[in-house]
């Protein structure tokens, strides 16, 4: 009966080490919590006004692209240090986007999907007078 145990313990065995290590070359933690600190980002820019609807949505395009890399970079079963590379500059470049339109003063403070405008000035008073 101990005979008999021990092949199948080592075929578990395996079969979990294979399995692990499968899974470390795949796994990409860091680019998991980034893009779930953007997403926060993001949702954030929302809620505060200093994203409108239409700059969130382009933004939640950029976050499904990365997705997309990183879902492709993973198809294989390997992430290459090429693929990492590649990822990390997408990411990179979808923060920068977010931080871009998060500031540039285009605001829906009221959130009813209208670009907020400062308030224009009659005609009569752009003009300054002597």
């Amino acid at each position: 009966m101990k005979h008999k145990l021990t092949p199948a313990l080592a075929l578990l065995s395996a079969v979990t080490l294979f399995t692990a290590s499968a899974m470390a070359q795949t796994a990409t933690p860091q680019v998991d919590q980034r893009q779930i600190n953007q997403q926060q980002r993001i949702d954030q820019g929302v809620s505060s006004g200093t994203l409108t609807e239409k700059e969130a949505a382009r933004m939640e395009h950029g976050q499904t692209h990365v997705e997309n890399i990183e879902d492709r970079a993973k198809s294989d079963g390997t992430v290459t240090n090429r693929e990492r590379a590649r990822l990390h500059h997408a990411q990179d470049v979808q923060s920068s986007r977010i931080y871009r339109q998060k500031h540039d003063r285009q605001n829906d403070m009221n959130h009813d999907g209208r670009i907020d405008r400062p308030a224009q000035r009659p005609h009569n008073q752009t003009r300054r007078q002597r």
